[in-house]
């Protein structure tokens, strides 16, 4: 483990590491977002969280890595919504910074979870808003 990464864990003891997107450039694009503070919002699919990752919760801190797993952000979770892909709101969808509709935000996670182990619009996601505490950049 890098000494940046021990460092940290020592000062966030309860922190999980994870990585925005499904690649290098969805990872840089993602974490430039969180940075500029357009991105203040993140989801994934709660089969994630059943399968392997541990669950986000509110008031913990945790790292956000680059692609080559290298810190880069700490976030702390502040809220915390389990609902049907196709129940996010408008609201939910450009808190994550990424599209300027719901429409484009359906799309684009459309296709990322297609990719990352199927898609239904009534599958149940886990959506997560956050605050930036420390950008490691």
């Amino acid at each position: 483990m890098l000494e940046e990464l021990k460092a940290l864990k020592r000062r966030y003891p309860t922190a999980e590491t994870f990585k925005f997107g499904d690649s290098a450039a969805l990872c840089h694009a993602l974490l430039s977002l969180v940075r500029s503070r357009r991105k203040v919002a993140t989801c994934c699919a709660l089969r994630d969280y059943q399968d392997s990752e541990p669950m986000p919760a509110v008031g913990r801190r945790d790292i956000a890595l680059n692609w080559d797993d290298t810190p880069a952000l700490v976030i702390e979770t502040v809220e915390l919504i389990q609902c049907r892909f196709d129940a996010v709101t408008e609201a939910m969808a450009l808190a994550e910074g990424e599209d300027d509709s719901l429409e484009g935000w359906r799309a684009g996670h459309r296709d990322y979870f297609e990719r990352n182990g199927g898609f239904s619009p009534d599958m149940p996601i886990v959506w997560e808003r956050f605050i930036l505490i420390e950008d490691l950049g």
